[in-house]
């Protein structure tokens, strides 16, 4: 299939995929709307104090990093877990709150992230800060509480070294400039003794100062620590109801595109002049727009609307026929189709019209004499026609012939339906009718009963110039269209090509685009209304009037 055949699939069923966008966002809608929210909230951890060491190694790093992994697997472990639920007095069991809770490590770092899910905000901040503490207090973090009173003294004897310091470099500066203004040698000698040896004191204390802060900043691999608490979320991560609404709807338009498709990929009937061609192999000789009207009258559209679309899209359909029998004349046509459905007789009955528009004489032949309908297209009576015809001594067409309001174009109505139409139709006398047609008018139609239903159309096929097979664009199965076409075959029949019949706006696409006349005006309905009134007029002085050529 080709872009624009997956286009006008999508144009055809676009109600089906609203529906299917509009049901699921509407499904949607309804679940989000009676879900309860759900907050999250979320503590990190850190594990190890590498990070205080001003000369840290990759190995502590690894190590830490490799904690950190482990304390997270044991974060969602029952102990963590149980004795959370204990501590704060959850109405739930561990295992209920494992599904709430998920721990994640922070790549190529040592921090943790303890995630806790729950529709109450306020107990989902006091839940994931309670597991850190549950996991601090089962880690080795708490037992080193004598390293923690070695850091607290060494913490007070920096500030008392960094006092002392301090005053010796004071006492150094002053006699640094005592000595710059001493009365001799002696005084001198005495000063320079008392800096020297408050220099070498400092030093010392210099020397304390920066072991005990070695001593201090020294990292601690296996320790854990808050480093962010959680707070209590305003926002709720679920459910996201617009994203959901949107997402839902994009999942039914792919539904009912689905559907659409599959439809479509089931539907074996012919819909579209590709489908004729690919079908039955013959040349699409027009596409034909669905006929609104309720009565056999309405539908002789040629001759009640003779500018329309569809009108137009008949004469389209008169010129390909004559194309397509230009090495050989055509005098005699048979309209059939597979089955009673495709509307062969409005068919014939309008291209009768345009033809006879063309400056062509016509006559329109009911030889359907099982079902005829082109006396009530034409309103005309029906007493006398084919039957009465082929029933005298000698056939002739005195008095049979009607002519219509359209010039240039007659009738010759069924007549009384015979019990034997196939052997009637397909008669010497019927061969001597046609001869005796063609001497009358320059192209003859015959209408004849569906193809696949009875043996008629395949024995008045032999007798005819050509075939043109109607089909029903939506309705014609592929299978019954090609036994039509092969059944007609297998007789010799010419037949000429097909016309897509009750083609929808939708898909003419490319044939006609909009009604050239509007069917809503009053004053469009009172002018439809007087020119057939007018035509009526006429009918009964036309009736009365025989054909001789």
């Amino acid at each position: 299939m080709e872009l624009r055949e997956y286009l006008a699939i999508m144009r055809k069923w676009w109600w089906l995929i609203a529906l299917c966008a509009i049901l699921a966002a509407g499904a949607s809608f309804v679940v989000n709307r009676s879900t309860p929210p759900v907050y999250q909230a979320s503590t990190t951890l850190m594990v190890g104090q590498i990070i205080q060491d001003p000369n840290p190694n990759t190995q502590d790093m690894s190590t830490s990093e490799r904690l950190a992994q482990t304390y997270a697997e044991i974060a969602r472990r029952q102990p963590i877990l149980q004795a959370t639920v204990k501590a704060l007095g959850l109405d739930t069991s561990w295992e209920e709150l494992r599904e709430r809770v998920s721990v994640n490590l922070v790549r190529n770092t040592q921090l943790i992230e303890i995630r806790v899910m729950d529709t109450d905000p306020q107990r989902a901040k006091v839940t994931a800060d309670e597991i850190a503490r549950q996991l601090i207090l089962q880690s080795p973090t708490q037992q080193d509480k004598e390293r923690e009173g070695h850091r607290q003294f060494v913490t007070a004897q920096l500030a008392d070294l960094q006092a002392k310091i301090e005053a010796g470099q004071a006492e150094i500066a002053e006699l640094e400039k005592s000595l710059a203004v001493a009365f001799n040698a002696e005084q001198m000698q005495n000063i320079r003794a008392q800096i020297t040896a408050l220099q070498n004191q400092v030093n010392i204390w210099q020397a304390n100062y920066a072991s005990l802060l070695s001593f201090l900043q020294e990292g601690v691999t296996n320790y854990i620590s808050v480093v962010e608490p959680a707070t209590v979320p305003m926002v709720p991560i679920s459910p996201r109801t617009r994203t959901n609404i949107l997402m839902a709807a994009m999942v039914g338009i792919m539904l009912g595109a689905g559907f659409a498709f599959l439809i479509e990929y089931l539907d074996d009937t012919i819909k579209s002049p590709d489908d004729i061609v690919q079908t039955l192999g013959l040349s699409p000789l027009g596409a034909i727009g669905r006929i609104d009207g309720k009565s056999y009258g309405d539908k002789l559209i040629a001759a009640i609307h003779p500018r329309s679309p569809i009108s137009e899209a008949y004469r389209i359909l008169r010129t390909n026929i004559q194309f397509s029998a230009v090495d050989r004349p055509l005098e005699t046509l048979l309209i059939s189709s597979p089955n009673p459905i495709e509307g062969k007789s409005i068919t014939l009955a309008n291209l009768g019209v345009v033809m006879a528009q063309a400056g062509l004489s016509a006559i329109l032949v009911d030889s359907d004499l099982r079902r005829p309908v082109l006396h009530k297209i034409f309103d005309l009576p029906n007493k006398e026609g084919l039957t009465t015809a082929l029933l005298e001594g000698e056939p002739h067409l005195d008095g049979h012939l009607q002519a219509t309001q359209v010039e240039n174009l007659w009738i010759l109505t069924s007549g009384p339906l015979p019990p034997n139409p196939s052997e009637l139709l397909g008669s010497q006398k019927m061969k001597n009718l046609i001869e005796a047609l063609k001497e009358k008018a320059d192209v003859i139609l015959f209408d004849s009963p569906p193809s696949l239903v009875v043996t008629d159309a395949a024995v008045l096929a032999r007798q005819v110039d050509g075939v043109l097979l109607v089909t029903d664009a939506g309705n014609t199965r592929r299978e019954m269209a090609r036994r039509a076409k092969d059944d007609l075959l297998k007789v010799g029949a010419n037949v000429l090509g097909a016309v897509l019949n009750k083609l929808s706006p939708r898909g003419a696409g490319y044939y006609y685009h909009y009604y050239y006349y509007s069917r809503d005006g009053e004053g469009q309905k009172r002018r439809k209304r007087k020119k057939k009134r007018s035509l009526l007029s006429r009918l009964p002085v036309l009736r009365r009037l025989g054909h001789r050529r």
